[in-house]
């Protein structure tokens, strides 16, 4: 008599999903499992009448009735992956709000990634539609280095997903093992991810939601952006009211307005998390650490940078000034458009100066020299009479003209030597 396994399904298939699931259930050993499957294989022809689960309750190391109550969770499970037009062929990861699938495409015979929501979700509504949200919001979306939406849809109570299927890792994967990346790597990485932002951001769309975990690479070292989950239309104010105040993100890489839950969330978000995920790569550290995911979002709003140059001195300066602009806590100072970014993305991969950043060190400079220079007068300071006042402002302005002229002077001899 053989053990009870799910109605219609693969054997390679079910072996692969026991073996799995009973090590996971700690019901057996990964060593147990493997010399069940290498008996099964030595036994030939007669394999085919027998499955793993048949020499796992042969050999004694699980019993019969906790081979009914695996397989009986492999048959609910498989509930949810009848998807018409697709055959589940394994599973690639699972996360909180959903399950991923290897799937093929039984009419354009081809690989895909399917998106499974849980059934628990589906009962909520607002989970429900940021699901769909995030198809449609694929869906506009063309461009190589974005993974590709093909289709959304509910089929058997559960709603899935459908995308390319990347044959590949993430950059997360990467950091993990303990990779730190070279400068020139990273920038490699980061222009696709910044070349990708540019098109979303063309049209009007926001990712919200940029990090490690976020970036595919491929056998061939492409890099394609993510997971649009928590993207949204930067035009869409009835999400943005119905979200104020709450922080969408992942407190590693979350902007500053979007922990403080503002409305008018727009580009600049992407570019401070895109720099905050470039941090991560060239220094081997996140931002800012601490005990607690709110720990974390309050050192985004309050404390200091640490220039990652200063980290890993084999970064150039060019790099330092770019990832610094990019995290500026306020938003305004900086990127003013993602192609302003690239341009000095691009530079710093020539070995050139970043000039974009650079206007905005010399603005910022120039501001706080002005502010410097008009201190506020004790109570019972006599004010000089207006033409003389006018005469020591003017003097004052040409004086920080010349202190930022002489400034800029030295950062360009500097970044030439």
């Amino acid at each position: 008599m053989t053990a009870e396994k799910p109605n219609g399904s693969d054997p390679s298939m079910m072996d692969t999903e026991l073996g799995r699931l009973v090590v996971e259930q700690q019901l057996a050993t990964q060593e147990e499992v493997d010399q069940c499957l290498s008996l099964r294989a030595e036994n030939g022809e007669d394999a085919s009448q027998q499955t793993l689960a048949d020499f796992l309750v042969q050999e004694g190391v699980v019993t019969k009735r906790q081979i009914t109550r695996v397989a009986a969770k492999i048959d609910e499970a498989r509930k949810g992956q009848q998807i018409p037009g697709y055959r589940i062929e394994s599973k690639l990861g699972r996360g909180a709000m959903a399950t991923v699938f290897k799937a093929h495409q039984l009419s354009l015979d081809r690989s895909v990634a399917i998106k499974v929501m849980p059934r628990r979700l589906s009962e909520n509504a607002e989970y429900v539609e940021r699901f769909y949200r995030e198809g449609q919001a694929a869906a506009k979306l063309n461009h190589a280095n974005i993974v590709q939406a093909f289709d959304v849809g509910e089929a058997g109570g559960y709603h899935y997903f459908v995308m390319e299927y990347v044959k590949g890792h993430t950059v997360h994967d990467e950091i993990a093992e303990g990779k730190t990346f070279s400068e020139v790597e990273a920038l490699k990485i980061v222009i696709q991810i910044a070349r990708a932002l540019e098109h979303a951001h063309g049209l009007g769309l926001i990712h919200r939601d940029v990090k490690p975990k976020n970036i595919m690479i491929t056998e061939t070292r492409q890099a394609k952006l993510a997971d649009m989950g928590l993207a949204r239309e930067a035009s869409d104010s009835v999400t943005a009211q119905a979200e104020a105040g709450r922080a969408f993100g992942t407190p590693y890489y979350i902007s500053p307005e979007q922990i403080r839950g503002k409305v008018d969330i727009d580009f600049r978000a992407d570019i401070y998390s895109l720099g905050a995920t470039f941090y991560h790569m060239v220094t081997g550290r996140v931002p800012f650490e601490g005990d607690t995911p709110a720990a974390v979002m309050h050192m985004h709003l309050t404390e200091p940078l640490k220039p990652p140059d200063h980290l890993n001195t084999e970064l150039s300066s060019g790099l330092g000034e770019v990832v610094e602009t990019m995290m500026a806590k306020d938003r305004r100072r900086r990127y003013s458009s993602t192609s302003d970014l690239l341009l000095d993305l691009e530079a710093i991969s020539r070995g050139e100066t970043p000039l974009q950043a650079r206007k905005q060190i010399d603005t910022e400079l120039l501001s706080g020299l002005a502010n410097q220079a008009e201190p506020s007068l004790p109570l019972d300071t006599e004010v000089l009479p207006t033409a003389v006042g006018t005469d020591l402002k003017v003097y004052v302005i040409l004086l920080a003209a010349g202190l930022v002229a002489c400034l800029m002077v030295i950062l360009l001899l500097l970044a030439n030597r």
